[in-house]
Order: C-alpha cells, then structure tokens, then sequence
C-alpha cells in the first residue's frame, strides 16, 4: 500500500525487551542534532556578545533537556499513544485560537502565549500534532476517491488557516509541504497531487500573469481527466477548485500578510530596490556568508556577526554567522550533518513495522528538509524571507523542544523495527 519498504504489516507492538537500548542514547540521530545545537550555541555566543543577554546558554541546555527528553520518549511504543492523538490535535488548535486573544506580539506576529516563567509558541507544535493526527487518518483509509481526501485535508486546514492568519507564512508553508508528502507517501495518485501543488503556481500567476491563466486551468483540468474514471465531473472540480484558488489569492494576499511579509516575498529577486528596509536582512546576510572564505574568520570572531550587522542573527539568520565564522567548510560540514540526519529519518520511514509509523517518520523528515532548504536559500539569498527556523541551530525552545520530541518518535519506531528484525 504505502510507498515503503515494508518489514511486516502487523498492529500492536513487542513486548520483547531490547538489549541494545542504551547503545540509542549515542545513536545517530541524537548525537547529530546534539552536535548541531552546541556549533549554533557557540554561533549565538558570538552574535550576543554581551553574555548577561546571550540566549546561547539556554540554547544549549534547551539542547541537552531535549536530548534526553528525546531518549525516553524512545522508550514508549506510538500504538500505545494513539488514542492521545485527538485530544492532542484539539489542544493545539485551542492554543492557537489563544493566541488571537492572548498572543505576544513581536516584530508584527502574534505567536507566542506568555504563562509567566516561560513563553510558548502553539505553531511551533502544530506541526508535530498535525503530523500525528494526518497519519492516523491516512492510516485508516485508502486514497481512491476524491471524497476520502475530505478528512485528511480538514486536519491540515483548520490549523493552517490559524497559523497564517497569525501571521506565520512560513510554519503555514511548511504544513503545506508536509502534507503533499504525507498524502505521496500514502499512494494518492501523484496527477492529484501535482493538483494541489499547483494552486502555488496558480496563485503566483494570479498575481503576476493572469493572462496565462487562460492556458494554465485548461492544463489542470486535462491531468484532472488523465487521471480519474468520472472524468468529466473530476475535470469540472479541478478547474472549478483552481478557479477558487485564483479568486481567494488576492484576498490572502491583502488581508493574510502584513505588509513586510509582502515586501520580503517580493524583495529577494532584488533587494537593492529597498537596501535599507526589507532587502536589509538578505544583503547583510549574503555578505556575512561571502566574507568567510573557505576556512571563516573563526568561532566568535566574526566582525559582521560580533557587531550585530544583521537583526535577529540568533534565530532565522544562524546559518549567516556560521558562514562568516566557519566558512565553506564549516558550511559544507553542517550539511552533512543534515544530509546524514535525514537520510537516516527516511530509512527508518521505510523499514518501520506499520504503516501508521511510517507516516508519522516520513511527516518528520519532509519538515526538517522542507525547513532546512528554505532557511538556508533564504540566508543566502536564493530565497524571500519566511521566517523559517533552521532545526536544531535557530535560537528558539519550543521549536528546539519540539524538534527532539519529534527525534524521540523517530527513536522509539526505529528500536522497534529493529527488534522485530533481532
């Protein structure tokens, strides 16, 4: 059924104790994100020199809490958790709607609830819920029909819709991502697929060349055709959908995004145009990075990065400071890193015992590499500004908790397959 290298197709879980547990606390997949947090811990220090404000203590021991948090949630098989997962889905969405009344705002967004000792940022657990909550749906059904697409899309709508209102362009993004990778993994028809990503493309010609619409829609009207027995009331809802899609564009466009976010979708083909206003953040960026070399100035002695030429370095910008201070090389080992660390997400994804547990890793891998190559085409100006945090090098604790939740998941389905396999 799912596009996977399955083991065995069996419910339920072993009871069988593992004698390889502790060998998990040194595996790959924790030491790799471990690895990543003390270089951007390190990377922090140099942005905030002032130690009394530096956030690169709490990054680090954020890193080291998630760790072990990530290690002992290892330990708890995700049959056991199934029944948590709604009430988990409906937890999140009641903090995001939070949020419209009780939400922080900074820099323009409204995404963060404020309990006193600590702030919170819901969106930033949408994601893993939101994962959690498409796998057990698409685990319980089969994609033939256009109907069974109805729940699977309700459990990514309702949040994404909180989430780009808030504004978060970019977590919306990556929900989106998720999903058509989701839906893929579970054998939808890859000509519907090719359906709803292209409401991106349809957006932007709206925008830009709506006169190309007129060949465009009759485009995704055909694939409609190619691709389904009820051809003529498949191709009618295609282009009746993008049609949609195309009138609300413009309603999204004026009303979703505050104006910077607009200036910055626009601004990265060419951000001399407003050099000291919303092309600031990529111009500086890119210099930084340039100014490294092959080899970098070397850990803490960046001179862009130590003087604070770039805002908000710590969090959406990391990959700047480590470009000026490790250079290509630095740069280059980073993406190993990564590469490594989803390669092996993805292979556990294939091998994992059912296909409930397959989805849920696949969910995981296609955020993190949806997040790392936005961030890291934005800091070096191949891409606008989103507001993407790097996994488990932008300063943030929700997002770094969150991440080694999701490693923890990705821990317990791998010591499973494993032992089915022992």
């Amino acid at each position: 059924m799912f596009r996977r290298i399955s083991l065995l197709n069996k419910r339920g879980f072993l009871q069988k104790k593992d004698n390889f547990n502790r060998g998990f606390l040194f595996s790959p997949l924790l030491l790799i994100p471990l690895s990543l947090v003390i270089i951007s811990g390190l990377s922090i220090k140099s942005i905030q020199a002032d130690l009394t404000a530096s956030n690169y203590l709490s990054h680090v021991l954020t890193g080291f809490f998630g760790y072990f948090l990530a290690f002992f949630i290892s330990y708890i098989p995700l049959e056991r958790i199934r029944k948590y997962l709604i009430p988990f889905y409906f937890f999140t969405l009641i903090s995001l709607v939070l949020i419209y009344f009780f939400g922080i705002s900074v820099s323009g967004a409204q995404r963060w609830l404020n309990f006193g000792i600590f702030s919170f940022q819901p969106s930033e657990v949408a994601k893993l819920s939101t994962i959690l909550t498409l796998a057990l749906v698409l685990d319980r059904k089969i994609i033939l029909k256009i109907r069974d697409l109805i729940s699977p899309l309700l459990v990514v709508i309702i949040p994404w819709l909180l989430i780009f209102f808030q504004p978060d362009l970019g977590t919306s993004l990556v929900l989106l991502f998720l999903t058509c990778v989701m839906l893929y993994w579970s054998q939808m028809p890859i000509e519907w697929l090719l359906m709803l990503v292209f409401c991106i493309f349809t957006s932007i010609l709206y925008l830009t060349f709506p006169n190309v619409l007129i060949f465009w829609i009759p485009f995704i009207g055909y694939l409609a055709y190619r691709s389904s027995t009820k051809k003529i009331i498949f191709s009618v809802l295609a282009i009746s959908f993008h049609l949609l899609v195309a009138k609300l564009t413009p309603i999204l466009w004026q009303y979703g995004l505050k104006e910077y976010q607009k200036d910055r979708l626009v601004l990265f083909l060419d951000p001399n145009r407003d050099p000291l206003g919303g092309g600031y953040h990529l111009i500086q960026s890119k210099i930084a990075i340039g100014s490294g070399g092959l080899f970098g100035t070397g850990l803490l002695q960046g001179k862009l990065t130590n003087l604070q030429f770039i805002p908000e370095q710590h969090t959406d910008f990391i990959f700047s400071a480590l470009g000026e201070e490790l250079g290509f090389v630095g740069c280059i080992i980073v993406l190993f890193l990564f590469f490594f660390l989803i390669k092996k997400i993805i292979n556990t994804a294939t091998n994992a015992r059912t296909n409930f547990e397959s989805l849920i890793v696949i969910g995981i891998a296609s955020t993190f590499l949806f997040q790392i190559i936005i961030n890291i085409n934005m800091t070096i100006g191949l891409g606008p500004v989103t507001g993407i945090p790097l996994p488990f090098m932008s300063y943030g604790r929700t997002s770094l908790v969150t991440n080694f939740i999701s490693i923890g998941f990705v821990l317990s389905i791998l010591k499973r397959s494993r032992s089915l396999r022992s």
